[in-house]
């Protein structure tokens, strides 16, 4: 397992002892606990590994596909190892009524807690039996600052598909190649992409698909300071963020051609700012049809009219002032694909290319940012 050297020797049986505040203790399980499913046939996986050595706890959770590791600072009087049900102990550990908690574990893995007044006994089972993490020692390695990888996710993520019959989708497709690190994210709809410039070795060129779930502990443990590191085998891949491990298996399968999508030369720009953008589509599409859920966008002299429609309920228009001198036409897309970019974004403008009703929008900003947005058939 990664980053154990320091730990006791993974075996049944040993008893342990700690002091930990509790703010510390909370902080290390709110970390890991989200990939325990709730769902789980296997009570070992409903459990959070805890190992006590020389420089604190360090807490692990997997369930199977996804692993997550962390540390907590904690007085270690006895070191050892067992395995709690971590929802449970979340719980228990939130409710405590003083902030300083005593831990001593038998060796029959039944842990004592007391805080104060407070005390809790928990049966836990033996560490030997809690699955490893893969290793990753002749793993590919990249270097990337936290902030770049976090802004990307941040930009592609919302695409991902939900869809678990076309699975390829459900996932970041991540991209190492010409010195580009390039994430990409759709479900058929709409495509959302990001390049960064980064440097790599060339033999390290590879393309592979992070899961979802792996991508939402991802951007739980992400900062914008500093660097992580990312290690790929054949299957798995590992991304150590500061002290915290998160280790996923990858997703088996070919990527479709995301370059196919991105439409060719648009005939018609439009600069809009992102903030306005978004404001007036959530208004307008509180009278979207459920049948429909479409906005309108119209064009003409300086202006983009965002309108929508219900034949049983009413209608909606708002005019947002653009420099357009292009000819005059319409597109509708769906409301909530056009807001979601929208709402990651950071930048003050962004760009509309077109090329007509019935193909692509494309948005994109001043960085290597774009999305691909498909239109929608509007009768009348």
């Amino acid at each position: 397992m990664v980053g154990a050297d320091s730990y006791q020797a993974r075996q049944g049986g040993n008893s342990m002892k700690f002091r930990i505040a509790k703010e510390a203790f909370l902080d290390g399980l709110q970390q890991v606990q989200h990939v325990v499913s709730s769902r789980t046939t296997l009570p070992i996986l409903s459990n959070v590994l805890i190992e006590a050595g020389d420089e604190g706890l360090r807490l692990t959770t997997t369930d199977l596909d996804v692993g997550v590791s962390g540390t907590a600072k904690a007085e270690v009087s006895k070191p050892g190892a067992t395995t709690l049900p971590v929802k449970r102990l979340v719980n228990i550990i939130r409710e405590l009524p003083s902030a300083e908690i005593e831990v001593s574990v038998d060796n029959k893995n039944v842990a004592s807690i007391k805080s104060g007044p407070s005390f809790f006994k928990i049966i836990g089972l033996p560490d030997g039996e809690f699955p490893p993490l893969a290793s990753f020692d002749d793993a590919k390695e990249y270097k990337i600052p936290q902030a770049i990888f976090r802004n990307g996710l941040k930009k592609t993520s919302y695409a991902i598909s939900t869809d678990e019959t076309r699975y390829v989708l459900n996932g970041i497709f991540t991209s190492f190649k010409e010195g580009k690190l390039t994430l990409v994210a759709t479900d058929g709809r709409r495509l959302a992409m990001v390049d960064h410039e980064l440097e790599f070795p060339s033999s390290h060129e590879v393309d592979f698909i992070v899961p979802t779930k792996a991508v939402q502990e991802l951007q739980r443990l992400l900062s914008t300071e500093g660097d992580l590191m990312l290690k790929l085998s054949d299957n798995q891949v590992c991304f150590e963020i500061g002290a915290s491990i998160i280790v996923s298996k990858l997703i088996e399968g070919n990527y479709p051609n995301y370059r196919q999508v991105i439409p060719g030369e648009s005939k018609e720009r439009l600069t809009l700012s992102r903030e306005q953008l978004l404001e007036t589509t959530r208004r307008v599409s509180l009278l979207s049809s459920e049948k429909s859920n479409s906005v309108k966008l119209t064009f003409g002299q300086n202006q983009v009219d965002v309108m929508a429609n219900s034949p049983d309920i009413g209608e909606a228009n708002e005019t947002l002032e653009v420099k357009y001198d292009g000819k005059q036409f319409s597109i509708a897309f769906n409301p909530e694909f056009l807001m979601a970019p929208l709402k990651n974004l950071e930048e003050d403008e962004v760009h509309l290319d077109l090329i007509d009703e019935m193909s692509p929008g494309v948005l994109r900003t001043e960085d290597a940012f774009l999305y691909v947005l498909m239109p929608m058939r509007v009768t009348g």
